[in-house]
């Protein structure tokens, strides 16, 4: 379940950081950042009981970043990566 969202945010994380498409077509980089927002959005609602508590307060928020972070430094036991 984790390999799926780290793969979403990181997805949002290179939109964000495509800079030639934000300046070139910035409806393009915009609608691109929409969609990916809406299937982290989409992911949470569809797994919200499974997310621990601090996971789930990031999403939730909007915190992707946070939420990115915080999967990545579970303990290997908790982060079925």
């Amino acid at each position: 379940m984790h390999a799926e969202l780290q793969t979403l945010l990181q997805q949002r994380l290179e939109i964000i950081a495509n800079h030639t498409l934000r300046d070139q077509d910035p409806d393009k980089h915009l609608t691109a950042l929409k969609n990916i927002s809406e299937k982290i959005t989409a992911f949470t609602n569809t797994h919200i009981s499974q997310l621990d508590p601090k996971l789930r307060h990031y999403l939730t928020n909007s915190s992707y970043q946070k939420a990115l972070d915080h999967i990545t430094h579970l303990a290997p036991t908790q982060n079925p990566l």
